[in-house]
């Protein structure tokens, strides 16, 4: 299994940011361990096998940012092939892990890459949800 990374979003000049609930961090490495989520081979339905890289959580924003590598992806997949996929992965994975209401983004990428640094060699696509009723509701920008 690969380690898992699961950090809380820094925003500059907000020390609220800086003081927000550990629990839900320590909550959700330890529930996402005990699905075999955190660090596993995760299948997708066009076939592709990735991990979840990391998980940037901002509890201010009530935004969890799900982090997912796959190796073989690539945008010549197809939209509608790339869609079902990251809508399994927000299904499967990232809804039991955060709180009614809340924003999901699902990224997926073809290597790992650091958060917010430009990376013109890494392929990415990412969507946003809401988790609503027990679903991921499809968001647009």
């Amino acid at each position: 299994m690969r380690p898992l990374s699961v950090r809380k979003a820094k925003r500059k000049g907000d020390t609220s940011v800086q003081r927000v609930l550990a629990s839900s961090v320590a909550g959700l490495t330890s529930a996402l361990a005990a699905s075999g989520a955190a660090g596993a081979d995760v299948e997708m339905p066009s076939g592709l096998t990735g991990h979840l890289q990391e998980i940037i959580v901002d509890d201010a924003a009530a935004r969890y940012r799900f982090r997912f590598v796959a190796p073989a992806f690539s945008t010549g997949a197809g939209l509608e092939t790339v869609a079902a996929d990251l809508d399994h992965l927000c299904a499967e994975i990232a809804l039991s892990e955060v709180p009614e209401g809340a924003q999901i983004i699902i990224s997926l990428a073809d290597q790992p890459s650091e958060f917010g640094v430009a990376a013109p060699n890494v392929t990415q696509v990412f969507e946003a949800y809401r988790a609503e009723n027990g679903r991921c509701m499809w968001e647009e920008f």
